[in-house]
């Protein structure tokens, strides 16, 4: 969608510094669905590279399309600098909707936190394309926010709530599709089993890294602090303070990730 691909352009650096990369255990999970001890995987809407390089020395090859000028050259530098022996990467410029990738290609195609931006009607079709028979599509997003504890919870939802209030305020705006995935997947007729199912992964974070991440996660926040609404506003000045009270070093931030499985 060029929609997504502009949206994003412009903050690789600071998206690939704050997001999460997929936990381990989900990688093996993909894994055991595919079938294969080293699969060839195709990673769309691959953005900064988080998703396609917890592959590194799991998959035999992995292709990560991006359509994203920004976004693909931090993964670009991501790669380069992860990688390691026994795994070949290759970044393409390409959408989820047309890849330009040959038939039957991939034991594994993922979509981290991408699959609501593509058009399925497009993308899903390209997908089964993609995939071997038994391949799977394993598409994934991580809730918002990270559990930490609960002020820190409660302050989130507060900003959240006043950025949607915002929202209606200056009326609807375009969104992305939602997040009907299983839906969307056993309807399409496209494969022949789909299944959802809850990970948890793990990592740390600070204060900073708390504010950084919100800013990057709830829908049109910098776009109305950009267009005049002040922190106070939007609640970014309380959830500085609880940030700074909460977290004055790093923590451990538990991950809740929402997996959907489809097996062509």
């Amino acid at each position: 969608m060029p929609d997504a691909a502009e949206r994003f352009s412009g903050v690789a650096d600071d998206y690939d510094a704050v997001r999460p990369q997929p936990p381990a255990d989900l990688i093996t999970l993909i894994t055991q669905w595919s079938g294969r001890a080293r699969p060839d995987v195709v990673d769309l809407g691959a953005g900064t590279g988080l998703s396609a390089v917890a592959w590194a020395g799991r998959a035999r090859r992995v292709t990560a399309v991006e359509p994203s000028e920004g976004m693909r050259r931090r993964a670009e530098r991501r790669i380069a600098a992860a990688a390691g022996p026994g795994t070949r990467f290759t970044v393409l410029d390409a959408t989820a909707e047309a890849t330009g990738l040959p038939d039957g290609c991939a034991d594994v195609v993922t979509a981290s936190q991408a699959l609501h931006w593509f058009d399925p009607d497009r993308a899903l079709p390209e997908i089964a394309r993609l995939l071997r028979p038994g391949g799977v599509l394993a598409a994934y997003d991580c809730d918002w926010p990270p559990h930490i504890d609960w002020q820190a919870g409660a302050a989130w939802a507060q900003m959240a709530g006043r950025v949607d209030a915002e929202q209606a305020r200056r009326g609807p705006a375009p969104v992305h599709r939602g997040k009907d995935h299983l839906g969307r997947l056993a309807g399409s007729g496209l494969f022949r089993h789909c299944e959802h199912l809850a990970a948890v992964g793990r990592d740390q974070g600070d204060a900073d890294r708390l504010v950084a991440v919100a800013l990057s996660a709830i829908n049109h926040a910098t776009d109305f602090l950009a267009d005049g609404c002040t922190e106070d506003d939007l609640g970014l000045t309380a959830l500085r303070a609880v940030a700074a009270e909460r977290l004055p070093q790093p923590r451990t931030w538990w991950w809740t990730y929402q997996v959907y499985l489809a097996v062509r």
